[in-house]
């Protein structure tokens, strides 16, 4: 029996009411669908800028109607302080999820970025802490150790930030502080390391490396590879961080709440094997392009070369333990990016 089974447990038995913001999103509509399956009442908040209602739609087949009777959207912006502290009242725990990702987004447009991930973080923190909210659970990113060459990323050693995105993220850091200490709201804080799994969009200029890859395989099309293919990432797998945000919501540890966690493997993974194992685990009937050769083109502006967790502080205070690897993570996966790319195309 895990820590993580037994909060399962603690949740089922105790039901509460949860807001997810982002709730339309990849990690969004995960923590929805564990929720619901969990038997919680559950609020969504998306204005559907990136979030897609086909992903709302999915979770609602899989949980079934009864559990859906426990969910409620509001379509809204966390830019909108009204909109926010409407979605704050009557909810026990916040998971914050609503944010405008991608480094190169962020450079093309630091502004919305900024107004997004700072401006709308801020009156999520204000409308929970002015209804009362126990506990605000967010998510931070791997982005904030900037240029801290040191590998594995600890913690409390970050560098300086490469993006307008990484800053973002570390300005939600200091607000979460800040709210902790000054207004004595409880925040805990889930540094992300490459994510992936269904529901993770496969398209568009944003989309993240592996959905992209796995449809340019499907497609024929060439898969392109910035810098030479030694940059390495800790990819890591939903369920994990599905894991990491109940463990963080409902801990009644002390040591372990107002503070900032690594949500990874700690096992990093080059490009190039990376390519290497998608190819492999391609069934043949999609592998279009599975015998191609990848093309290697100039490094992306605001990247890092390597990104690696220790993730022993969030084993060791929040019982953090990583059910999936990144081979299991992507046998799992398979099958739904295989079939959201067929339906796409």
């Amino acid at each position: 029996m895990t820590a993580y089974d037994d909060i399962r447990k603690e949740i089922q038995a105790k039901p509460k009411r949860w807001l997810i913001t982002g709730a339309a999103g990849f990690i969004g509509s995960n923590l929805i669908e564990q929720l619901l399956q969990l038997d919680q009442h559950v609020i969504g908040l998306d204005n559907f800028s990136t979030g897609k209602r086909s992903n709302i739609r999915d979770v609602h087949e899989l949980v079934g109607a009864k559990r859906w009777q426990r969910f409620r959207l509001i379509e809204g912006d966390i830019r909108n302080f009204a909109t926010c502290l409407s979605a704050c009242r009557g909810i026990d725990l916040v998971l914050h999820q609503a944010a405008l990702g991608s480094v190169p987004r962020s450079i093309e447009d630091p502004l919305n970025c900024n107004d997004n991930n700072v401006n709308g973080t801020l009156a999520i923190f204000k409308a929970a802490c002015d209804n009362q909210v126990k506990r605000v659970v967010y998510a931070s990113s791997s982005a904030v150790y900037g240029d801290q060459p040191d590998l594995p990323k600890v913690e409390n050693i970050t560098g300086n930030p490469l993006s307008p995105y990484a800053v973002s993220k570390k300005v939600t850091e200091m607000y979460a502080h800040v709210f902790s200490h000054l207004y004595k709201m409880e925040t805990i804080g889930l540094r992300y390391f490459n994510v992936f799994g269904p529901r993770q969009d496969p398209n568009g200029a944003y989309a993240a490396v592996i959905p992209h890859w796995i449809s340019a395989l499907c497609s024929g099309e060439t898969v392109y590879i910035n810098g030479t293919g030694e940059t390495s990432r800790d990819f890591c797998y939903i369920e994990n961080v599905v894991q990491a945000n109940l463990l963080a919501a409902v801990t009644s540890n002390p040591e372990a709440v107002n503070q900032v966690y690594n949500v990874a493997l700690n096992n990093r993974i080059s490009l190039n094997e990376l390519y290497q194992l998608l190819q492999k685990n391609m069934p043949p009937d999609h592998a279009a392009g599975g015998k191609t050769t990848p093309q290697y083109r100039d490094f992306r502006s605001g990247d890092v070369l390597h990104s690696q967790a220790d993730i022993s502080k969030a084993q060791r205070l929040l019982g953090y333990s990583p059910t999936h690897s990144v081979e299991e993570g992507l046998e799992s996966a398979m099958g739904w990016y295989l079939q959201k790319l067929v339906h796409t195309r």
